[in-house]
């Protein structure tokens, strides 16, 4: 899994698999999934991430490991 956070473009991506993307599908505005051939979701892009986390430290990320 690969998270990274495009200062620029505010957006924040995760990648799941490396698998190839067919499809993007925009869920609900801003948030996009990418799908491989399988239709498994293998990404998720969130836009506008400052006005949906307002003061969230997106240089530092913490994973919980249950």
């Amino acid at each position: 899994m690969k998270v990274r956070f495009d200062e620029a473009a505010d957006a924040l991506y995760i990648r799941l698999d490396e698998a190839a993307i067919e499809e993007s599908e925009e869920v609900t505005p801003g948030v996009v999934l990418d799908f491989d051939a399988a239709n498994r979701v293998v990404g998720i892009e969130i836009l506008k991430v400052r006005e949906r986390l307002p003061g969230a430290d997106l240089k530092r990320i913490q994973f919980e490991v249950a």
